[in-house]
């Protein structure tokens, strides 16, 4: 299943005294697993002290009742990772906790910072040391080396750190949220019975009973504390460049993205597809689930009958458990299973989120094939990728990736559809109902909107010093209490 994009991590921040602020976290992290599997971890604040927990896999693996317990307060942050700076490790776990001159952070990162290396090397010249190989920590790190208020750090770090963070940040008395000044990832801010609560996405929001109030604005600084809720407009970009993908396939379908419903944009991707490229055929199915909406709106708009064709195992890739060689080779049979009494004998309109590597598929096509469809012809909802992304997303490189040096159709021919068609980019952005200006587009033009270097290793910043001793399937650790006590746990361990 390597064709997949691989999501972009999640962060949650609650302040509400009163509340049982780890339990809440816990849910909203669960609402947000679709966007990182690798770790998970919570982060609470009683006024005085923090205390942590985090540990490797999915949020229901990390947290139990007992975990949960020591976790009092009256805030909290946590972090659900993919790891895209950094490999997946348990030092890398997020929220990562710091010591600075005026006590204890916690931060939780979502987005890739491009920079991170040039930042990092600055900051060693002048002493600074670093226990993981995330562009998190060094955000976290530069933010506590600079003076003044945080209002004048975060306007530091939004001049220094060029790329994609979003940010939830705990102190002992405070939350903190903070958007990049392109606002390449999502984060939107909500209320809960007299507290407050930001998040990546707003269906966290729903799972916990807040109410949705708005996104968190580029650049934009959120504190809440005992006096309430503060908002600073750090600084802001000519244009804002959110990732055009959370409208595609990362976000939830349920989550509002800049007061548009994910699932209503994805139903008009499909639509748009219909309009641009009509196709004589018998029925329209989608490759689950990120496609389906699409599929629903192509097969309204075509008057074409809509059925599920294939389903998905959506645990698949969520376990340390690697298949024997004969499993890997039933390759993508794994995930989707096809429906042969609804399919064979059928002209089939398939539609799919994207095309990355070319690998997944022409196994669906395949399948498709073995369970009796008499045509299939591929329906892409996003424009052909033939640029890599640099800002939170482990896409490919841009060699890997099939569309860069192939025709629509030839990437048809490889595929062994009866035909392709990609949505247009015009259309695309149509359907989301915001201007152009307002997306970043750079994986279909190569127009990022800032400099990036040619090919990026996410693993970069590893050092021998970083991992040593670390098992990269290390289920848990112990909570650890406050900073002072951080490197002595490493060293114990």
């Amino acid at each position: 299943m390597g064709d997949q994009m691989r999501e972009a991590c999640g962060v949650f921040g609650i302040y509400a005294p009163g509340e049982d602020v780890a339990r809440l976290t816990f849910y909203g992290l669960y609402a947000l697993q679709h966007r990182g599997q690798e770790s998970a971890g919570i982060c609470t604040a009683d006024g005085q002290r923090l205390k942590l927990k985090t540990g490797m896999g999915l949020v229901s693996q990390v947290f139990d009742e007992d975990a949960l317990l020591p976790l009092t307060g009256i805030a909290a942050i946590g972090h659900t990772r993919y790891s895209t700076t950094g490999s997946s490790r348990f030092r890398n776990a997020q929220p990562l906790l710091m010591q600075g001159p005026d006590g204890d952070l916690a931060l939780g990162h979502n987005g890739n910072v491009v920079n991170a290396a040039q930042v990092r090397d600055s900051m060693e010249r002048d002493g600074h040391q670093f226990e993981t190989s995330t562009d998190s920590e060094i955000i976290g790190k530069y933010l506590l080396s600079l003076d003044g208020s945080w209002a004048d750090r975060f306007a530091g770090v939004m001049s220094a750190f060029s790329g994609a963070y979003s940010l939830v940040l705990l102190t002992p008395t405070s939350l903190m949220a903070a958007r990049d000044p392109l606002g390449v990832r999502p984060l939107c801010i909500g209320r809960l019975n007299g507290g407050y609560v930001v998040a990546s996405e707003s269906c966290a929001l729903d799972h916990i009973g807040a109410t949705f109030l708005r996104s968190v604005a580029p650049g934009e600084l959120i504190t809440i504390d005992a006096t309430g809720l503060t908002s600073e407009q750090i600084t802001a970009a000519p244009q804002s460049a959110g990732c055009i993908f959370e409208h595609i396939y990362f976000a939830r379908p349920d989550t509002n993205l800049d007061g548009r419903l994910v699932y209503a944009n994805r139903m008009a991707m499909g639509a748009a597809l219909a309009r641009q490229c009509p196709t004589d055929a018998d029925l329209v199915i989608g490759v689950p689930d990120s496609a389906t909406a699409a599929a629903v709106g192509y097969a309204e708009a075509a008057g074409i009958p809509y059925a599920e064709g294939l389903i998905k195992n959506r645990y698949v890739g969520r376990t340390f458990i690697q298949p024997d060689q004969r499993l890997r080779e039933l390759g993508v049979s794994l995930k989707f299973n096809p429906l042969p009494e609804v399919i064979r004998g059928k002209r089939l309109i398939v539609v799919d989120d994207s095309i990355v590597r070319g690998t997944t598929t022409p196994r669906v096509v395949q399948m498709l094939r073995a369970a009796g469809a008499a045509e299939i012809h591929m329906r892409i909802c996003a424009p052909p990728i033939t640029h890599a992304c640099f800002f939170g997303v482990d896409m490919a490189t841009r060699g890997e990736l099939i569309a860069a040096d192939r025709t629509e159709d030839e990437v048809g021919e490889h595929i062994g559809a009866d035909s392709l068609r990609y949505l247009s980019i015009e259309g695309l952005v149509r359907a989301t109902g915001l201007p152009a200006d307002r997306h970043c587009l750079a994986c279909f033009t190569g127009d990022y909107p800032v400099p990036v270097q040619l090919e990026m290793d996410k693993l970069a910043l590893e050092t021998g010093d970083a991992i040593d001793g670390d098992s990269p399937h290390l289920v848990a650790n112990v909570a650890i209490y406050s900073a002072p006590l951080v490197e002595e746990e490493l060293r114990g361990r």
